[in-house]
Protein backbone atom coordinates (compact mmCIF):
# COMPACT_ATOMS: atom_id res chain seq x y z
CA UNK A 1 0.00 0.00 0.00
CA UNK A 2 1.51 3.11 -0.93
CA UNK A 3 1.57 6.61 1.22
CA UNK A 4 -0.33 8.94 0.15
CA UNK A 5 2.21 12.49 0.58
CA UNK A 6 -1.44 14.77 0.15
CA UNK A 7 -2.41 13.83 3.60
CA UNK A 8 0.80 14.65 4.81
CA UNK A 9 0.70 18.10 3.43
CA UNK A 10 -2.37 18.48 4.98
CA UNK A 11 -1.85 17.20 8.58
CA UNK A 12 1.21 19.35 8.92
CA UNK A 13 -0.65 22.12 9.01
CA UNK A 14 -3.56 21.08 10.88
CA UNK A 15 -0.86 19.55 13.39
CA UNK A 16 0.70 23.59 13.48
CA UNK A 17 -2.66 25.67 14.20
CA UNK A 18 -4.00 22.50 16.79
CA UNK A 19 -0.23 23.45 18.67
CA UNK A 20 -0.41 26.90 18.30
CA UNK A 21 -4.12 26.93 19.87
CA UNK A 22 -3.19 25.31 22.57
CA UNK A 23 -0.01 27.26 23.71
CA UNK A 24 -2.38 30.74 22.95
CA UNK A 25 -5.17 29.03 25.54
CA UNK A 26 -2.18 27.97 28.14
CA UNK A 27 -0.68 31.65 27.83
CA UNK A 28 -4.33 32.86 28.76
CA UNK A 29 -4.69 30.81 31.79
CA UNK A 30 -1.01 31.59 32.85
CA UNK A 31 -1.92 35.32 32.31
CA UNK A 32 -5.48 34.79 34.04
CA UNK A 33 -3.93 33.30 37.36
CA UNK A 34 -1.30 36.31 37.28
CA UNK A 35 -3.78 38.81 37.36
CA UNK A 36 -6.35 36.82 39.45
CA UNK A 37 -3.53 36.65 42.29
CA UNK A 38 -2.97 40.26 42.78
CA UNK A 39 -6.73 40.99 42.27
CA UNK A 40 -7.52 38.66 45.33
CA UNK A 41 -4.66 40.39 47.10
CA UNK A 42 -5.62 43.65 46.57
CA UNK A 43 -9.16 42.83 47.08
CA UNK A 44 -8.15 41.74 50.92
CA UNK A 45 -6.27 44.65 51.53
CA UNK A 46 -9.52 46.81 51.14
CA UNK A 47 -11.76 44.84 52.94
CA UNK A 48 -8.63 44.85 55.76
CA UNK A 49 -8.80 48.75 55.67
CA UNK A 50 -12.35 48.59 55.57
CA UNK A 51 -12.13 46.51 58.72
CA UNK A 52 -14.10 43.96 57.21
CA UNK A 53 -11.91 41.02 58.55
CA UNK A 54 -13.80 38.37 57.95
CA UNK A 55 -14.16 38.96 54.06
CA UNK A 56 -10.19 40.43 54.32
CA UNK A 57 -9.85 36.35 55.21
CA UNK A 58 -11.35 34.91 52.54
CA UNK A 59 -10.01 37.15 49.71
CA UNK A 60 -6.19 36.14 51.08
CA UNK A 61 -7.48 32.18 51.54
CA UNK A 62 -8.05 32.38 47.79
CA UNK A 63 -4.88 34.40 46.80
CA UNK A 64 -2.83 31.31 48.57
CA UNK A 65 -4.66 28.93 46.85
CA UNK A 66 -3.76 30.44 43.30
CA UNK A 67 -0.25 31.31 44.22
CA UNK A 68 0.79 28.86 47.43
CA UNK A 69 4.35 29.71 47.42
CA UNK A 70 4.36 33.16 48.18
CA UNK A 71 5.39 33.53 51.87
CA UNK A 72 4.18 37.43 52.49
CA UNK A 73 0.46 35.85 51.91
CA UNK A 74 0.99 33.61 54.65
CA UNK A 75 2.44 35.65 56.27
CA UNK A 76 -0.42 38.35 56.45
CA UNK A 77 -3.20 35.57 56.56
CA UNK A 78 -0.96 34.42 59.36
CA UNK A 79 -1.34 37.70 61.33
CA UNK A 80 -5.17 38.04 61.04
CA UNK A 81 -5.93 34.79 61.76
CA UNK A 82 -4.00 35.78 65.23
CA UNK A 83 -5.43 39.50 65.56
CA UNK A 84 -8.92 37.71 65.25
CA UNK A 85 -7.90 35.22 68.39
CA UNK A 86 -8.42 32.04 65.46
CA UNK A 87 -4.58 30.82 67.09
CA UNK A 88 -5.20 27.66 65.83
CA UNK A 89 -5.31 28.48 62.08
CA UNK A 90 -2.43 31.18 63.18
CA UNK A 91 -0.20 28.15 64.15
CA UNK A 92 -1.05 25.97 61.04
CA UNK A 93 -0.21 29.19 58.57
CA UNK A 94 3.15 29.72 60.60
CA UNK A 95 4.25 26.42 61.00
CA UNK A 96 3.20 25.43 57.70
CA UNK A 97 5.89 28.06 56.69
CA UNK A 98 8.54 26.72 58.70
CA UNK A 99 8.40 23.36 57.14
CA UNK A 100 8.75 24.64 53.43
CA UNK A 101 12.90 23.30 52.62
CA UNK A 102 12.73 26.50 49.93
CA UNK A 103 12.18 29.46 52.36
CA UNK A 104 14.81 32.05 52.56
CA UNK A 105 16.57 32.79 56.05
CA UNK A 106 15.28 35.87 56.98
CA UNK A 107 12.12 34.54 56.17
CA UNK A 108 12.46 31.56 58.23
CA UNK A 109 13.30 33.95 61.09
CA UNK A 110 9.89 36.17 60.67
CA UNK A 111 8.09 32.70 60.26
CA UNK A 112 9.50 31.29 64.07
CA UNK A 113 8.92 34.97 65.07
CA UNK A 114 4.96 35.12 64.34
CA UNK A 115 4.86 31.52 65.57
CA UNK A 116 6.01 33.05 68.69
CA UNK A 117 3.79 35.79 68.94
CA UNK A 118 1.17 32.98 68.37
CA UNK A 119 1.45 30.85 71.34
CA UNK A 120 1.97 33.98 73.46
CA UNK A 121 -1.07 35.34 72.73
CA UNK A 122 -2.84 32.30 73.01
CA UNK A 123 -1.29 31.71 76.44
CA UNK A 124 0.63 28.50 75.69
CA UNK A 125 3.87 29.97 77.69
CA UNK A 126 5.87 26.55 77.69
CA UNK A 127 5.33 26.29 73.93
CA UNK A 128 5.98 29.90 73.86
CA UNK A 129 9.30 29.85 75.46
CA UNK A 130 10.15 27.38 73.26
CA UNK A 131 9.97 29.72 70.46
CA UNK A 132 11.31 32.64 71.17
CA UNK A 133 14.60 30.36 72.28
CA UNK A 134 14.81 29.54 68.98
CA UNK A 135 15.67 32.99 68.00
CA UNK A 136 18.64 33.73 70.09
CA UNK A 137 21.25 34.99 67.43
CA UNK A 138 18.79 36.15 64.49
CA UNK A 139 17.60 39.53 64.01
CA UNK A 140 14.84 39.19 66.64
CA UNK A 141 17.68 38.34 69.27
CA UNK A 142 16.64 42.13 71.49
CA UNK A 143 12.99 40.84 71.20
CA UNK A 144 13.13 37.39 71.77
CA UNK A 145 15.33 38.09 75.36
CA UNK A 146 12.81 40.79 76.26
CA UNK A 147 9.61 37.98 75.77
CA UNK A 148 11.90 35.21 77.72
CA UNK A 149 12.27 37.99 80.62
CA UNK A 150 8.77 38.76 80.53
CA UNK A 151 7.74 34.90 80.54
CA UNK A 152 10.38 34.44 83.37
CA UNK A 153 8.72 37.29 85.56
CA UNK A 154 5.39 36.23 85.05
CA UNK A 155 5.97 32.42 86.08
CA UNK A 156 7.65 34.17 89.21
CA UNK A 157 11.26 32.52 87.72
CA UNK A 158 13.58 34.71 89.81
CA UNK A 159 16.59 32.87 88.58
CA UNK A 160 16.16 32.24 84.61
CA UNK A 161 14.67 36.31 84.94
CA UNK A 162 17.92 37.29 86.00
CA UNK A 163 20.05 35.36 83.66
CA UNK A 164 18.28 36.72 80.91
CA UNK A 165 18.54 40.08 82.32
CA UNK A 166 22.14 39.70 82.83
CA UNK A 167 22.58 39.06 79.29
CA UNK A 168 21.03 41.85 77.67
CA UNK A 169 22.30 44.13 80.67
CA UNK A 170 25.89 42.83 79.45
CA UNK A 171 25.20 43.81 75.73
CA UNK A 172 23.81 47.08 76.26
CA UNK A 173 20.39 46.46 75.16
CA UNK A 174 18.48 48.78 77.95
CA UNK A 175 19.36 49.27 81.96
CA UNK A 176 18.42 46.37 83.55
CA UNK A 177 20.09 46.42 86.95
CA UNK A 178 17.51 47.84 89.28
CA UNK A 179 15.07 44.61 87.63
CA UNK A 180 18.12 42.26 88.60
CA UNK A 181 17.77 43.48 92.21
CA UNK A 182 14.33 43.47 92.33
CA UNK A 183 14.39 39.57 91.16
CA UNK A 184 17.25 39.07 94.17
CA UNK A 185 14.69 40.94 96.73
CA UNK A 186 12.27 38.50 95.94
CA UNK A 187 14.80 35.55 95.75
CA UNK A 188 15.62 37.37 99.43
CA UNK A 189 11.11 36.96 100.25
CA UNK A 190 11.15 33.61 99.11
CA UNK A 191 13.94 32.41 101.30
CA UNK A 192 13.31 34.14 104.63
CA UNK A 193 10.13 32.80 104.34
CA UNK A 194 11.42 29.23 104.11
CA UNK A 195 13.57 30.08 107.16
CA UNK A 196 17.02 30.57 105.03
CA UNK A 197 18.42 33.54 106.47
CA UNK A 198 21.87 32.77 105.22
CA UNK A 199 20.50 32.64 101.25
CA UNK A 200 18.26 35.60 102.31
CA UNK A 201 21.45 37.83 103.40
CA UNK A 202 23.52 36.64 99.99
CA UNK A 203 20.62 37.58 97.80
CA UNK A 204 20.33 41.09 99.54
CA UNK A 205 24.21 41.43 98.68
CA UNK A 206 23.49 40.73 95.70
CA UNK A 207 20.86 42.81 95.10
CA UNK A 208 23.53 45.82 96.63
CA UNK A 209 25.36 45.03 94.24
CA UNK A 210 24.26 44.84 91.20
CA UNK A 211 22.36 48.54 91.84
CA UNK A 212 23.86 50.27 94.70
CA UNK A 213 21.13 53.32 94.28
CA UNK A 214 18.14 50.99 94.35
CA UNK A 215 15.65 51.61 97.33
CA UNK A 216 14.06 48.09 97.56
CA UNK A 217 17.78 46.30 99.14
CA UNK A 218 17.60 48.97 101.93
CA UNK A 219 14.32 48.71 102.70
CA UNK A 220 14.08 45.59 102.87
CA UNK A 221 17.68 44.62 104.85
CA UNK A 222 15.63 47.37 107.49
CA UNK A 223 12.87 45.39 108.21
CA UNK A 224 14.75 42.46 108.45
CA UNK A 225 16.90 44.30 110.82
CA UNK A 226 13.71 45.60 112.38
CA UNK A 227 12.00 41.99 112.38
CA UNK A 228 15.06 40.30 114.26
CA UNK A 229 15.27 42.83 117.30
CA UNK A 230 18.06 44.86 116.18
CA UNK A 231 16.46 48.24 116.11
CA UNK A 232 19.41 50.50 115.48
CA UNK A 233 20.80 48.41 112.63
CA UNK A 234 17.19 49.04 110.88
CA UNK A 235 17.49 52.68 111.59
CA UNK A 236 20.75 52.52 110.08
CA UNK A 237 19.66 51.03 106.58
CA UNK A 238 16.51 53.13 106.86
CA UNK A 239 18.76 56.28 107.08
CA UNK A 240 20.53 55.21 104.38
CA UNK A 241 17.61 54.95 102.19
CA UNK A 242 16.33 58.02 103.67
CA UNK A 243 19.72 60.11 102.53
CA UNK A 244 19.69 59.04 98.73
CA UNK A 245 18.77 61.43 96.33
CA UNK A 246 15.49 61.28 95.06
CA UNK A 247 14.35 59.60 98.07
CA UNK A 248 12.76 62.22 100.58
CA UNK A 249 9.38 63.20 100.52
CA UNK A 250 8.20 61.22 97.49
CA UNK A 251 10.61 57.77 97.32
CA UNK A 252 10.42 54.97 98.94
CA UNK A 253 11.19 55.97 103.04
CA UNK A 254 7.74 56.77 102.82
CA UNK A 255 6.90 53.08 103.04
CA UNK A 256 8.77 52.33 106.51
CA UNK A 257 8.41 55.99 107.68
CA UNK A 258 6.36 54.96 110.67
CA UNK A 259 8.24 51.64 111.32
CA UNK A 260 11.49 53.87 111.24
CA UNK A 261 9.89 56.14 114.31
CA UNK A 262 9.63 52.78 115.91
CA UNK A 263 12.83 51.50 115.31
CA UNK A 264 13.97 55.41 116.98
CA UNK A 265 11.92 54.60 120.18
CA UNK A 266 13.28 51.17 120.45
CA UNK A 267 16.61 52.63 120.58
CA UNK A 268 16.18 55.48 122.29
CA UNK A 269 17.22 57.70 119.12
CA UNK A 270 13.73 59.44 119.04
CA UNK A 271 14.74 62.82 119.12
CA UNK A 272 16.87 62.00 116.04
CA UNK A 273 14.53 60.94 114.17
CA UNK A 274 11.92 63.68 115.10
CA UNK A 275 14.64 66.05 113.94
CA UNK A 276 15.04 63.97 110.31
CA UNK A 277 11.29 63.42 109.81
CA UNK A 278 10.72 67.24 110.71
CA UNK A 279 12.99 68.48 107.98
CA UNK A 280 11.55 66.09 105.30
CA UNK A 281 8.30 67.40 106.47
CA UNK A 282 9.39 71.22 105.83
CA UNK A 283 9.77 70.28 102.26
CA UNK A 284 7.82 67.52 101.56
CA UNK A 285 3.98 67.31 102.34
CA UNK A 286 3.33 63.64 103.15
CA UNK A 287 0.93 62.06 105.26
CA UNK A 288 3.07 59.30 105.71
CA UNK A 289 5.52 61.99 107.48
CA UNK A 290 2.92 63.06 110.04
CA UNK A 291 1.88 60.25 111.07
CA UNK A 292 5.27 59.24 111.80
CA UNK A 293 5.84 62.37 113.39
CA UNK A 294 2.81 61.00 115.97
CA UNK A 295 4.82 58.17 116.66
CA UNK A 296 6.95 59.67 118.07
CA UNK A 297 4.87 61.99 120.31
CA UNK A 298 3.38 59.14 121.95
CA UNK A 299 0.32 58.47 119.76
CA UNK A 300 1.34 54.79 118.63
CA UNK A 301 4.47 54.06 119.92
CA UNK A 302 3.02 50.40 121.25
CA UNK A 303 1.67 49.84 117.45
CA UNK A 304 2.45 47.22 115.58
CA UNK A 305 4.35 48.40 112.37
CA UNK A 306 3.46 46.95 109.31
CA UNK A 307 3.76 44.19 107.77
CA UNK A 308 7.35 43.49 105.35
CA UNK A 309 6.64 44.81 102.14
CA UNK A 310 3.32 47.03 102.73
CA UNK A 311 2.37 50.40 103.60
CA UNK A 312 0.14 51.20 105.90
CA UNK A 313 -3.33 52.56 105.34
CA UNK A 314 -3.75 55.78 105.91
CA UNK A 315 -6.96 55.10 108.32
CA UNK A 316 -4.75 52.82 110.68
CA UNK A 317 -1.96 56.01 111.80
CA UNK A 318 -2.02 57.31 115.22
CA UNK A 319 -4.72 59.03 116.69
CA UNK A 320 -3.27 62.69 117.06
CA UNK A 321 -2.98 63.00 121.00
CA UNK A 322 -1.84 66.16 121.33
CA UNK A 323 -2.64 69.75 120.37
CA UNK A 324 0.70 69.63 118.56
CA UNK A 325 -0.33 66.80 116.62
CA UNK A 326 -3.70 68.47 115.75
CA UNK A 327 -2.04 71.51 114.52
CA UNK A 328 0.20 69.52 112.55
CA UNK A 329 -2.69 67.60 110.71
CA UNK A 330 -4.69 71.09 110.20
CA UNK A 331 -1.20 72.30 108.49
CA UNK A 332 -1.05 69.12 106.53
CA UNK A 333 -4.91 69.94 105.54
CA UNK A 334 -3.57 73.19 104.41
CA UNK A 335 -0.85 72.36 102.06
CA UNK A 336 -2.33 69.03 100.89
CA UNK A 337 -5.92 68.19 101.38
CA UNK A 338 -7.22 64.83 101.96
CA UNK A 339 -9.80 62.58 102.89
CA UNK A 340 -7.03 60.68 104.81
CA UNK A 341 -5.83 63.88 106.70
CA UNK A 342 -9.25 65.00 107.52
CA UNK A 343 -9.98 61.42 108.99
CA UNK A 344 -6.95 62.07 111.03
CA UNK A 345 -8.22 65.61 112.73
CA UNK A 346 -11.96 64.33 113.35
CA UNK A 347 -10.24 61.43 115.17
CA UNK A 348 -8.69 63.94 117.29
CA UNK A 349 -11.07 66.75 119.23
CA UNK A 350 -12.20 68.51 116.25
CA UNK A 351 -13.99 71.10 118.91
CA UNK A 352 -10.71 72.01 119.96
CA UNK A 353 -9.95 73.53 116.52
CA UNK A 354 -9.44 77.07 115.76
CA UNK A 355 -11.95 78.83 113.84
CA UNK A 356 -9.04 79.03 110.50
CA UNK A 357 -8.97 75.15 111.80
CA UNK A 358 -12.40 74.64 111.14
CA UNK A 359 -12.59 76.39 107.47
CA UNK A 360 -9.40 74.27 106.61
CA UNK A 361 -11.06 70.88 107.28
CA UNK A 362 -14.46 72.16 105.29
CA UNK A 363 -12.89 73.43 102.50
CA UNK A 364 -10.91 70.29 102.52
CA UNK A 365 -14.03 68.21 102.84
CA UNK A 366 -15.58 70.22 100.07
CA UNK A 367 -12.53 69.39 97.78
CA UNK A 368 -12.55 65.68 97.89
CA UNK A 369 -16.33 65.73 97.78
CA UNK A 370 -16.34 67.63 94.74
CA UNK A 371 -15.05 65.11 91.67
CA UNK A 372 -18.30 62.61 93.62
CA UNK A 373 -21.27 64.98 93.12
CA UNK A 374 -21.93 63.90 89.41
CA UNK A 375 -24.12 61.70 87.41
CA UNK A 376 -23.15 59.02 86.24
CA UNK A 377 -24.98 56.98 83.35
CA UNK A 378 -25.67 52.96 83.81
CA UNK A 379 -25.39 51.96 80.06
CA UNK A 380 -21.70 53.32 79.25
CA UNK A 381 -20.32 55.03 82.44
CA UNK A 382 -20.45 58.67 81.31
CA UNK A 383 -20.22 61.15 84.11
CA UNK A 384 -21.66 64.71 83.85
CA UNK A 385 -22.17 67.53 86.59
CA UNK A 386 -25.45 68.21 85.08
CA UNK A 387 -28.61 65.70 84.73
CA UNK A 388 -29.04 64.22 81.67
CA UNK A 389 -32.48 62.54 79.91
CA UNK A 390 -30.23 61.85 76.79
CA UNK A 391 -26.90 60.46 77.64
CA UNK A 392 -23.90 62.75 75.68
CA UNK A 393 -21.89 59.91 75.42
CA UNK A 394 -24.13 56.88 74.25
CA UNK A 395 -27.19 58.49 73.31
CA UNK A 396 -29.38 56.15 74.93
CA UNK A 397 -32.57 57.87 76.96
CA UNK A 398 -33.29 57.83 80.69
CA UNK A 399 -29.76 56.16 81.29
CA UNK A 400 -28.66 58.42 84.05
CA UNK A 401 -29.86 57.52 88.11
CA UNK A 402 -31.23 60.94 89.55
CA UNK A 403 -29.22 60.16 92.22
CA UNK A 404 -25.35 61.18 92.07
CA UNK A 405 -22.05 58.88 92.48
CA UNK A 406 -21.16 59.98 96.31
CA UNK A 407 -25.21 58.82 97.02
CA UNK A 408 -24.47 55.91 94.84
CA UNK A 409 -21.93 53.92 96.46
Amino acid sequence: MEFDFQWLLIGLPLAFAFGWVASRLDLRQLGRARRETPSAYFKGLNFLLNEQQDKAIDAFVEAVQHDPDTAELHFALGNLFRRRGEFERAVRVHEHLLARGDLKAHDRERAQHALAQDFMKAGLFDRAEAAWRALDGTSFDHEARLAQLALAERSRDWPRAIEVASRLDQRQAGAFATRIAHYECELAQAADAAGRTAEAEAALARARNAAPGAARPLLLSGQRQAKAGRAAEAMAAWDELREQPGQPGSGAFLLVAEDYARAALACGRGEVAKSALQALLEHHAAIELVAALDVLDGGGADGAGPTAGTKAAPDTAATPATALARERWVMQLQRAPSLSAVQQVLAGSPAALSPAGLETLRGAVARAARPLQRYRCAACGFEAQHYFWQCPGCLGWDTYPPQRIDALQ
